[in-house]
């Protein structure tokens, strides 16, 4: 909230913000690929400190090998570890989705839980984690704090708290339950391509003029569009329709669309 900002008047200018954003990024999904809930929920343990693109690299080598909980929670720690080598990481993620496969098996039968109690029981897997796999697999709204989400919460004055948990409910309280997951999508893809953490591009940065954090990056436009990494393809409307009916990021890449910035 700005100094001479009323709750009411945050409230709205936080919405606002959403829309644009909605507007600007209307592909705005999360950027791993995944099949079903399982794969979602390793890919998601195996993204952190690393990038979604690298990711993607890696996982369909890992289902096709071990393509539920049952089968990755009985293999081979080195043959795991070789795969997902290029993750970063990979001895303590590797131990994550081998621990919360024989967990998923134990608890719950080899299925992923839609609940977020039973969800951050699971090794490896925090609130972060949980809401994305709630929402990407069970369409259950949730806010993601990750470092994207929180470093642009504070700079457009929706909350000036650090600690993720009261992040996540700071924001959650500026909008509807139904809003969550898309304010979520929405901030990421604007942390990953215009509000960067060193050099926002602030010059073509379409909610500019009610960010109270505006003019903290490069202002000249020309300038600040060789920092932008977004997408402004042709056929975008064509995409958000494709994504509508339910066709898969696998499938969408081998149409020609280019997802990931």
């Amino acid at each position: 909230m700005t100094r001479e900002e009323t709750p009411l008047g945050l409230t709205r200018r936080a919405r606002k913000i959403n829309r644009i954003l909605a507007e600007f990024y209307p592909y705005a999904v999360p950027e791993l690929d995944f099949e079903n809930a399982f794969e979602l929920l390793v890919a998601t343990v195996l993204s952190a400190q690393t990038t979604d693109v690298r990711v993607n690299e890696v996982t369909p080598v890992l289902f096709a090998r071990y393509p539920d909980a049952h089968a990755l929670a009985d293999a081979r720690v080195e043959d795991v570890e070789n795969i997902i080598r290029p993750t970063g990481f990979f001895r303590a993620k590797t131990a994550s989705i081998l621990g919360l496969s024989a967990a998923l098996v134990e608890r719950h039968g080899g299925e992923v839980p839609a609940r977020l109690k039973d969800l951050v029981l699971l090794p490896g897997v925090g609130r972060k984690t949980a809401n994305v796999v709630l929402h990407g697999a069970f369409g259950v709204p949730g806010i993601t704090v990750d470092t994207h989400f929180g470093r642009l919460a504070r700079r457009l004055g929706f909350t000036d708290l650090e600690d993720p948990v009261k992040v996540e409910h700071a924001v959650a309280a500026l909008f509807p339950r139904k809003d969550w997951s898309v304010l979520s999508q929405n901030l990421v893809f604007h942390g990953r391509r215009i509000c960067h953490a060193r050099r926002p591009a602030c010059g073509i940065c379409p909610i500019a003029a009610l960010c109270p954090s505006r003019g903290i990056g490069e202002m000249d436009p020309v300038a600040a569009a060789a920092l932008g990494k977004y997408e402004l393809a042709p056929g975008r409307e064509e995409l958000r329709e494709h994504m509508l009916a339910g066709k898969t990021r696998r499938e969408l890449r081998a149409m020609g669309y280019a997802l990931n910035a």
